[in-house]
This record gives C-alpha cells, sequence and structure tokens, in this order.
C-alpha cells in the first residue's frame, strides 16, 4: 500500500477519481494538438497556485526529440529518460502507461499501446547518451531493434536484418556462414 504522502486522486477526464503515484509512467497531453502525448515518469503530486493539482515529472524523450534523431536500430515504441524535469496540470494527464527495460521488453508475449521501452538515458546538455554503449545483436554490427525482424543462422548464430536494404539477405546470409541453402529451390549458386 501507497503511503497516504505519496498518493493524489486526480481526474483526468477519461475516468473516475484515480490515485496515481510516484514512479508511475504517465502520458502527457501536448500542448500542440497534432503532436504525440509525452512519456514522463511522476517524480510528485504538489498543490499549485489557487489549489489546481500539479504534477512535478522527469520527461522521457523519443528518438526524434534528441540531437542524435531516430536511427535504424530505435524502435517505435523506445524511449529515453532525460535529465529534464517539468511540472504541468494534473488535467494534461491522459493516462498510465509502462516503460519497460529493454530486457524485459523484448520478453513480451503482447505489445500494447501503453507499452514502452527504454535502454538509454540522454543527457540534454551534453547531447550525450549512457550507457554509450550497448551489445549489438547482428553482423550490421547495430543494437537490436526489436520492431525488425531479424533472421538466424542455426549454423553460426549469427543475426541478420530481414529488411537490409541493396542486398539479398539469404544469399549474403549462406556465404558468410561458409553454407549452401537450398530453400524452396533457391541456392546460393543461383545467379
Amino acid at each position: 500500500m501507497i503511503p497516504e504522502a505519496h498518493r493524489f486522486p486526480y481526474d483526468n477526464g477519461f475516468s473516475d477519481r484515480v490515485s496515481k503515484a510516484a514512479g508511475d509512467y504517465v502520458l502527457i497531453k501536448s500542448s500542440e494538438p497534432d503532436k504525440q502525448t509525452y512519456v514522463a515518469r511522476v517524480e510528485k503530486f504538489e498543490t499549485g497556485m489557487k489549489g489546481k493539482s500539479m504534477v512535478k515529472v522527469r520527461w522521457y524523450y523519443r528518438p526524434e526529440q534528441t540531437d542524435a534523431g531516430r536511427r535504424e536500430f530505435h524502435g517505435i515504441k523506445e524511449v529515453f529518460l532525460s535529465d529534464k524535469y517539468g511540472t504541468c496540470s494534473t488535467d494534461a494527464i491522459r493516462g498510465k502507461c509502462i516503460v519497460h527495460s529493454f530486457e524485459d521488453y523484448i520478453q513480451l508475449k503482447d505489445v500494447g499501446a501503453k507499452d514502452y521501452y527504454s535502454r538509454f538515458e540522454y543527457n540534454t546538455v551534453t547531447k550525450k547518451f549512457n550507457p554509450a554503449t550497448v551489445e549489438v545483436f547482428c553482423n550490421c554490427e547495430m543494437p537490436y531493434n526489436p520492431d525488425a525482424l531479424m533472421i538466424a543462422c542455426d549454423d553460426c548464430k549469427n543475426w541478420w536484418p530481414a529488411n537490409a536494404e541493396g542486398h539479398d539477405v539469404l544469399k549474403e546470409a549462406a556465404r558468410f556462414c561458409e553454407i549452401a541453402l537450398d530453400l524452396d529451390g533457391y541456392s546460393v549458386d543461383d545467379n
């Protein structure tokens, strides 16, 4: 049970009064109507001027919101915990979400609309990520993108992106592994 001092009831306009707690992950409505909701972690609830219910949050950034931009290995649901904090009205909260660790996210059987994951923290001052490096999962030396279909070679255990542009993935994988594939009449010797 959450201690009473850390609980705060609010009405987000979509349900009856709901009690959220510090540490919850929430979706915050953007002030610009055409933008996605923001992902944030609740730090604390407080009462603002004129008795208005407020929430202090720590913001998550989407890849395209960083100086590095979105890269091929970033998943659709990937967010980065930032060093930025903000305070907004509890009226801006659109609902609860879950920010999983990367390891937990890739184990999910069903990814819901409110499931996100984070494997990096982003420093908005230095424009650097922590950790600076992550494990790579394929021969292209890129971190794993859980949204991308990967093909595993049973012999060498290497992974290949199925959507690799500019080359035939099966043929390249077969040459790399020094094996000849014959899938439905397809052979690496075919020209």
